[in-house]
């Protein structure tokens, strides 16, 4: 008889805890289809400090949710939208250390989205040639997976200039955008070419840069929100209008963006927020600046 209790015992304990875990695997699968809604309501919020308060919470439910399902690609990208959004618009203007750190977590969230495409390897040390070829075969349902990765992996080295290693991920950075332009060149409001605009803007033509193919790039993320998308001005005064010594440009661009009306553009408020702060930072450094 105690035999016979024991074993029950112990079945019933197993199959207690393989519930336990295919709940916790159901909730969080579940979970992924009410995220989108997650992101559109925080891409809405004006309120910078109540977004700088929420935004690391949600981050830490999504890395609870990839505990449970490590593969899930869109829990994966949206983990690595979440840190760039928090070290590019909360973290970055006062603590580099960190918001390297957070840039860094991001990319590893990408690049775990990327291999559930099939992109295996370690993506940092592959030679770049290697890389481009398999991200050739990529389709446009890897473009958030790109776009998110080369993102991260761009501010982290921008954050890194002196270190010569992080510089010379540059060239594999850029392949990862390239694809997405391939792709999908007005992903996320035009990001692949808001990218492409500071890629060739923020050096000089004798280290590479190209003043007229990032006004290119940076016209065409501008005329497809219209305008209305702030980040994209704060990003041509930032990196193209210092190159170029342009300080009228500079300032009158930052001026406007400050004095934008703050429901420009709704359904992105929460980034346009963050480029009004960020314009108004950068026009205290104008002198230093040029």
């Amino acid at each position: 008889m105690n035999m016979h209790f024991s074993r029950l015992l112990t079945v019933s304990l197993c199959a207690l805890l393989l519930n336990a875990c295919s709940m916790g695997q159901i909730v969080a699968r579940s979970t992924v289809s009410i995220m989108d809604s997650g992101v559109i309501a925080m891409n809405h919020e004006t309120d910078l400090e109540l977004a700088k308060a929420a935004i690391p919470a949600n981050i830490k439910l999504v890395e609870g949710m990839i505990q449970e399902v490590p593969t899930n690609r869109e829990l994966r990208i949206y983990a690595a939208q979440g840190f760039y959004g928090y070290a590019f618009g909360f973290v970055e203007d006062e603590n580099h250390e960190r918001a390297s750190s957070l840039y860094q977590r991001g990319l590893k969230h990408a690049f775990a989205a990327l291999a559930t495409f099939g992109l295996k390897g370690d993506i940092q040390s592959m030679r770049n040639d290697t890389l481009q070829q398999n991200i050739s075969h990529l389709d446009s349902n890897a473009v958030p997976a790109l776009f998110w990765a080369a993102s991260n992996w761009a501010k982290l080295i921008d954050l890194n200039r002196d270190d010569p290693s992080r510089i010379a991920e540059l060239s594999k950075v850029s392949s990862l955008m390239q694809r997405v332009i391939e792709l999908d060149e007005n992903y996320y409001y035009g990001g692949p070419q808001l990218f492409f605009g500071v890629w060739h803007g923020s050096r000089p033509p004798m280290l590479g840069g190209d003043f007229a193919l990032s006004e290119k790039h940076f016209k065409k993320a501008r005329d497809l929100t219209q305008g209305k998308l702030l980040i994209v001005d704060l990003l041509y005064a930032q990196y193209l209008s210092v190159q170029q010594a342009d300080r009228k440009t500079f300032h009158d661009k930052l001026t406007a963006i400050v004095n934008a009306p703050p429901d420009i553009f709704p359904e992105m408020a929460l980034v346009n927020a963050i480029s009004q702060r960020k314009a108004r930072l950068l026009l205290t450094k104008e002198g230093e600046l040029f």
